[in-house]
């Protein structure tokens, strides 16, 4: 999946609503606003207040999405690695992450493998190379904490 890098909270929540499923529309009502206040708190407009840190994160739960704690960890030049629910862990599972995780890897080279052909790796190239690598470090990460998640003595008790 490949995904523009997100510089800012606006962008964030556009990608967020966007998302979500039903749309802006769904994303007003889970939120208890009429559309116009909607979007006026999502855009910014008429005075209104940004929508805050809970309702980013209660529309993000909804969607599936981690949009909002990625564009934070980049603030820091950190990453968001997600922690597996104990309860849909098992082989199966870790097999399906360790797939995802390699294909990320994939994405990697294969943009560094477009950036080079012209010899050069330009600014908009290096910033897609380094968003799409933490995302592949984040996985891969996740993938090893789900395994001693899974595997561990305190997950058999």
């Amino acid at each position: 999946m490949k995904r523009p890098v997100l510089e800012t909270r606006r962008q964030v929540v556009s990608a967020v609503v966007c998302a979500y499923p039903g749309g802006r529309e769904c994303a007003a009502a889970r939120l208890g606003y009429e559309l116009k206040k909607f979007d006026n708190h999502v855009y910014e407009n008429a005075g209104s207040r940004p929508l805050s840190d809970d309702q980013i994160h209660m529309l993000e739960r909804d969607a599936g999405t981690s949009f909002f704690p990625e564009y934070v960890a980049s603030l820091y030049s950190g990453m968001f690695v997600p922690i597996a629910d104990p309860q849909t862990l098992d082989n199966i599972e870790l097999y399906s992450r360790s797939v995802s995780t390699a294909a990320k890897r994939g994405v990697v080279d294969q943009i560094i493998d477009k950036a080079l052909a012209d010899g050069v790796i330009e600014k908009g190239e290096a910033a897609a190379i380094l968003t799409a690598h933490s995302k592949y470090l984040s996985a891969r990460h996740s993938e090893v904490l789900a395994t001693i998640q899974l595997h561990s003595k305190e997950a058999d008790q």
